[in-house]
């Protein structure tokens, strides 16, 4: 490394530089990022206390020696342990907002910031008063939606203590401990008799032979956030067969199932879920109406 520090200079040279090194280790995108490039300007900007977008207007200045021997570690790290950059800078940005995670919490990285920035448009037909989201992780689905319907109360559920802390943690650097309430619950226990407009969730939905062949990066997540079964289904089962019992009248559901859609429809053939697609890409992600949970609800 000493003749990088040497012959390496300016953002540019390290920018480029990172880009190769990642190329090179074959390393897994996924978490948050999706290539190369973008994946080495989250870390150099790390490094540099900058906004990534800033990285191109400084792009010919040179680093200080310690910014240099900084941003090296860090990528050694990233190839070494084969570590997602969101886990070694601690943060990562869904649906425009800026989240603390570690290997408490998944990664943010679902489709669903895409419906959430397009207010569910067109599927609710009011603003909703009071939102679910369950399996809730670092709480950045229930926290933006918390931004983009002011009015609403979220609740935000997970059985695991620790990413709770981690939630709670998101819901005050946001201020929104008024709107949106981290609740420990296995699935819906903790809210009996609750009745919400919408349930959004990202549950557990890796079935046993995608668990099995998971890029190396994926074993930093918690096993819990990921792991459901031989079919990835073991909680969305539950999560179809009580959401009526959750949902107001007009209330909708929304669901990420993720490659464990293929599960879905081989399991229930004749349910007419809708499956919805999305501009920036993504798939695996249903909704479902209570009247149709409720008329189906035998299939579950």
């Amino acid at each position: 490394m000493s003749s990088v520090l040497k012959e390496l200079k300016t953002i540019e040279d390290y920018w480029r530089w990172g880009v190769s090194q990642l190329h090179n280790a074959e390393v897994f995108f996924g978490h948050g990022t999706d290539n190369a490039d973008t994946e080495t300007q989250v870390l150099l900007a790390h490094v540099l206390h900058l906004d990534v977008l800033q990285l191109a207007d400084f792009r010919g200045a040179r680093l200080t020696s310690g910014e240099r021997e900084n941003f090296l570690a860090l990528l050694e790290q990233r190839i070494s342990e084969r570590k997602p950059a969101a886990y070694l800078t601690g943060q990562a940005w869904f649906a425009g907002l800026p989240f603390k995670v570690d290997e408490r919490v998944l990664v943010p990285r679902s489709p669903i910031a895409e419906l959430i920035e397009s207010e569910f448009q067109p599927w609710l037909v009011a603003a909703p008063k009071h939102i679910l989201d369950l399996c809730t992780g670092s709480a950045c689905i229930a926290i933006a939606c918390a931004y983009a319907f002011e009015d609403a109360e979220v609740d935000a559920l997970d059985i695991s203590s620790d990413a709770l802390e981690v939630a709670e943690e998101n819901i005050a650097a946001h201020q929104l401990e008024h709107r949106v309430f981290p609740i420990q619950s296995d699935l819906y226990s903790a809210v009996k008799g609750q009745k919400y407009d919408l349930i959004v969730t990202n549950p557990p939905y890796v079935d046993a032979e995608d668990m099995a062949d998971l890029p190396a990066e994926f074993h930093h997540e918690p096993e819990l956030g990921l792991a459901a079964g031989d079919d990835g289904l073991d909680l969305v089962r539950t999560i179809l067969r009580e959401a009526p019992e959750h949902l107001t009248e007009n209330g909708i559901l929304i669901c990420e199932v993720g490659n464990s859609m293929v599960h879905m429809m081989h399991l229930y053939p004749d349910v007419p879920f809708t499956w919805l697609s999305f501009e920036r890409g993504g798939d695996g992600v249903f909704l479902m109406t209570r009247q149709e949970l409720v008329e189906y609800h035998d299939k579950f």
